[in-house]
């Protein structure tokens, strides 16, 4: 299997762990400071890092303002309206908004990011989402979807589709860890004034599996699967790349069989099959859609690129 394939399956996976960690900071912490504290801890290891390989630095005010935007959309836009939405929303609502997220790209990127929207591709973003709905529906899920909060979840999602879009149009980025740190940096300085005000002073009532969830989310979400959603942002176009975020239910399903012994349903496959053909057809749409805004960037902008 190739490393464009790769990539994205171990970025999905990624994210498809979080849920259970974010469960117990929900239930332990309050989330918007939970939020901010991950936020902080992310960006100072970003810095360090930087500093550490002498990583060049953006010249002006206006690249700075724009990775600043990045991370304020996809930091604290995306996951502070999803965390407040999910105190009340139930998890299988909350799996099929966000899996919205590839059909919102593919609706913008021919205007905003010059990626043509082909027959292939858009049959397989609604075969994708398709099959994401089918497998949600076999889980059951119950619980409330009061409207205020799939606004606020839909509100979300739109925040990372905002932040995706000015990634991909600022030309020649920094170092991704440039991106990163300033990202998160800017998302904590925006959601800490937000936290004081409907939270109160920060406060924690969790022991060991709340600092547990804490080191998971900081290593392998907010470094990790940042680094890794950048560097494939970078090298594709993004409605092929956000596609593969309809497998996270499929994920999710079958973590939940293998560590909890749940069922798997004949619905379930048939699910899994439409994203799987959904996720065909889009690389397929994208392979004939190639265009100058989703080449590869030069080599010398990989995601380590110390200067010489």
């Amino acid at each position: 299997m190739s490393r464009s394939v790769l990539a994205p399956l171990l970025l999905v996976f990624l994210w498809s762990t979080s849920f259970v960690p974010s469960r117990i900071a929900a239930l332990d912490a309050p989330p918007l400071w939970f939020l901010v504290a991950r936020f902080v801890t992310a960006g100072l290891f970003f810095t360090v890092l930087a500093l550490a390989l002498r990583v060049p630095l953006p010249a002006t005010a206006r690249r700075w303002a724009a990775l600043a935007a990045v991370g304020i959309f996809g930091n604290a836009g995306y996951l502070g309206l999803s965390y407040v939405a999910l105190e009340h929303l139930s998890s299988a609502m909350g799996a099929i908004i966000a899996c919205t997220n590839p059909l919102m790209l593919a609706a913008v990127s021919p205007w905003l990011l010059r990626e043509r929207l082909t027959l292939d591709k858009s049959l397989g973003m609604i075969l994708g989402f398709g099959g994401v709905v089918i497998v949600m529906l076999s889980r059951g899920g119950g619980g409330s979807a009061r409207p205020r909060d799939v606004l606020l979840a839909l509100a979300g999602v739109a925040a990372f589709v905002v932040a995706t879009v000015i990634f991909k149009r600022i030309s020649e980025p920094e170092s991704l860890i440039v991106v990163s740190g300033a990202g998160f940096g800017s998302a904590a300085i925006v959601l800490a004034p937000l936290a004081f005000v409907f939270e109160g002073a920060p406060h924690a009532a969790g022991g060991e599996p709340l600092v547990a969830s804490f080191i998971y989310l900081v290593v392998f979400l907010s470094v990790g699967t940042t680094l890794l959603w950048y560097w494939l942002l970078a090298r594709g176009e993004a409605s092929r790349v956000s596609a593969y975020f309809f497998l996270a239910p499929a994920f999710g399903m079958l973590l939940g069989a293998l560590l909890l012994h749940e069922r798997i349903f004949p619905r379930d496959a048939l699910g899994i099959a439409c994203i799987v053909a959904g996720l065909v057809f889009v690389q397929r749409g994208s392979a004939v859609s190639a265009c100058p805004a989703a080449q590869p960037l030069p080599p010398s902008r990989d995601f380590m690129c110390p200067k010489p």
